[in-house]
């Protein structure tokens, strides 16, 4: 493992730390050869007191996870660790924090390695000696690609479901099916979990997936799915053979998100709109299933959901406040799912303004990313040619609305200049000119400036 110079030091120092492991994902993420960003060190043996006065020297020691046996240290060098003592845990009632915590000096690494979630969160890494402790087939199951629940303490936190959720996800792994069983038994507890947990899990999930799909079908795999009806819906809601050969919507949006995943200028997004694109993409054919009917044709029936971009809208915007996400978030889905079907290659250039305006605050290259994903969602269909998608950008970026709807050119100051005071009429007047605008009938001041004279002198 590469340890950073200073937690070496550290461990290095004193007696106290002759029994501390680097634990949980830290080990893990090194074993895949993976950027580590948390270290997380548990010390057996000593006293919280022990563990703190130890600490001190070394940097601000934190106390917030005093009730749970944590020092978070920050170092002189400004990096952060979180040192624990062993602790057993024992449920004393429902929810997601219904623990009693008891802390154990005399608590055995492979005791408490038993309570960690899997079985590749379990690992446990002693710097000093280079020694991996592996109780519980952590290594194994890791270069298999297995996700095994540790013990059957998993029981205990519904959360922890959730965890392999997105875990399945990041790492490309498939469930044991004993865990697959597991989690079943645990769906009725889904309630327990306060929304920001469940938020941060969903996050980690749209924005770190390397495999999406995996995650979605592990929540359908362990009936953890009749949660979120409006997803479950999808299930079974069948499509039009000739423009999706993959199956139903469910089995489409799978696609469709791994197919996000795919894309390079995805991965070069921000972290805030990585989750917004892939939760658009999640649900940009959330109103399928209350709009798809048979429509008999030429004597033969074909499948259709007319207006399911426009009726998705209440139905993706109940799921992700559910999943608590932030309103802007949400603001910046909803676009995306009303503008997904639109004829991108037919635009002219008063409706690439209009487009820009109706995207706000999501833009044209985001909605082209959703329709990019939506087309690379259709195996073994071959991806519709993007050359549309292009020649839209190129259009936004050429009228300067690749970023958002024109600024208005014709504002409150300019009515203010020609001797308007601030009424009920201005607002009509600035209304009428941003119209204009769009239409393009005025691109630049000047003309702006003529428009608005010819206009008040009418």
């Amino acid at each position: 493992m590469n340890v950073p110079t200073d937690l070496a030091e550290i461990l290095a120092a004193s007696s106290v730390f002759k029994s501390a492991y680097l634990v949980g994902g830290c080990v893990r993420d090194s074993i895949l050869q993976l950027q580590v960003k948390d270290f997380d060190i548990e010390v057996f043996g000593v006293s919280y007191q022990e563990l703190l006065k130890a600490l001190e020297p070394w940097g601000r020691a934190d106390l917030v996870g005093k009730s749970f046996g944590v020092v978070k240290l920050r170092s002189k060098n400004g990096e952060n660790y979180d040192f624990s003592i062993p602790r057993r845990d024992s449920k004393t009632s429902v929810g997601h924090k219904g623990f009693k915590i008891s802390f154990d000096e005399t608590l055995q690494p492979e005791e408490a390695s038993a309570r960690r979630d899997f079985t590749i969160n379990s690992m446990m890494f002693h710097v000093a000696a280079k020694e991996l402790l592996d109780h519980h087939g952590g290594l194994q199951d890791l270069r298999a690609g297995i996700l095994r629940h540790t013990s059957d303490a998993f029981g205990e936190d519904p959360l922890r479901v959730l965890r392999g959720f997105q875990f399945v996800s990041r790492f490309e792994l498939e469930a044991a099916p004993e865990t697959i069983r597991l989690c079943r038994s645990m769906a009725h507890t889904y309630p327990e979990l306060p929304v920001e947990r469940v938020r941060d899990e969903w996050i980690k999930w749209a924005t770190q997936s390397k495999s999406p799909k995996l995650g979605l079908g592990f929540l359908s795999a362990t009936g953890w799915l009749q949660h979120y009806p409006e997803l479950a819906a999808m299930e079974g809601t069948p499509q039009d053979v000739r423009w999706h050969p993959e199956g139903d919507v469910w089995i489409h949006t799978n696609y469709c998100c791994d197919a996000l995943v795919g894309l390079p200028e995805w991965r070069a997004q921000t972290e805030e709109d990585k989750l917004c694109l892939m939760l658009a993409v999640l649900t940009h054919d959330i109103g399928k299933p209350g709009t798809t009917q048979l429509i008999a044709e030429d004597g033969n029936t074909r499948i259709s959901s007319p207006a399911h971009e426009t009726k998705g809208l209440p139905l993706a915007e109940s799921l992700l406040k559910r999943l608590g996400m932030p309103i802007r978030i949400i603001e910046g889905v909803l676009p995306l799912i009303q503008n997904h079907m639109i004829p991108a290659g037919n635009l002219n250039e008063r409706g690439v303004r209009r487009l820009s305006k109706r995207l706000e605050p999501a833009t044209i290259p985001k909605l082209c990313l959703v329709m990019q994903a939506d087309r690379g969602g259709r195996p073994p269909r071959t991806p519709k040619s993007s050359e549309d998608l292009e020649l839209l950008m190129e259009k936004a970026r050429l009228l300067t609305v690749d970023k958002g709807g024109p600024k208005p050119l014709i504002q409150g100051r300019h009515l203010i200049q020609r001797g308007w005071v601030p009424g009920p009429n201005f607002k009509k007047i600035l209304d009428e000119a941003y119209e204009a605008q769009l239409d393009g009938q005025f691109t630049t001041a000047a003309e702006a400036e003529n428009w608005l004279n010819t206009r008040l002198s009418k």
